[in-house]
């Protein structure tokens, strides 16, 4: 069986012009292609008419670049909706907390999730739990996600391919299933 058969949702978080300006998260972005690695597995779905759900932060900080009122809170051109799909603004790091994404997603009798988008550990790694906890099956697309440097509790710099692929190895195989973008589209 094709994935494409179960009706897979594609979830894209947080894709956001924001994102770009790499200083103000921490500097160092890792996987700087990834809202082009969205786009290619955008519009597979697109093509494939399958549903497709755009995610996106709205912070209450006014000096955020994800506020509202800021140019960073607009979606990165190479995500752009189209018209019908459905737009979800939500105002913490899950997707499904204060929103209608699970009822939009259990309406559509939806059990397969397909998460991309920005930041690894914070908004893709809180809704991948969350959609984990669920009992949806959920897929996380390694190279359509990123991460920034962070700095510890101590002090000390964790570059962000490390914050990357330790939030994704806490995923695997308890919250999702970790592929790349590669073996999504061969198995669509």
């Amino acid at each position: 069986m094709k994935l494409r058969d179960k009706k897979p949702a594609l979830i894209l978080i947080d894709v956001q012009k924001g994102f770009l300006e790499e200083n103000y998260w921490g500097g160092n972005r890792n996987n700087k292609n990834a809202e082009q690695i969205c786009r290619n597995i955008l519009e597979k779905w697109r093509a494939l008419g399958l549903p497709i759900f755009h995610i996106r932060h709205s912070s209450d900080n006014p000096n955020s670049k994800l506020h509202e009122s800021n140019p960073g809170f607009e979606f990165n051109e190479n995500v752009l909706p189209l018209n019908h799909e459905v737009i979800i603004t939500k105002n913490v790091n899950s997707a499904f907390i204060g929103t209608d994404l699970k009822d939009r997603i259990d309406n559509q009798n939806i059990n397969t999730l397909v998460i991309v988008g920005i930041t690894t550990n914070h908004c893709v790694s809180t809704t991948t739990r969350m959609s984990g906890n669920y009992g949806y099956e959920t897929y996380v697309i390694s190279d359509a996600t990123a991460a920034f440097d962070r700095i510890g509790i101590n002090g000390e710099k964790y570059d962000a391919e490390i914050i990357h692929y330790t939030t994704l190895a806490n995923l695997n195989d308890e919250f999702a299933t970790i592929w790349n973008s590669e073996k999504l589209l061969k198995e669509l």
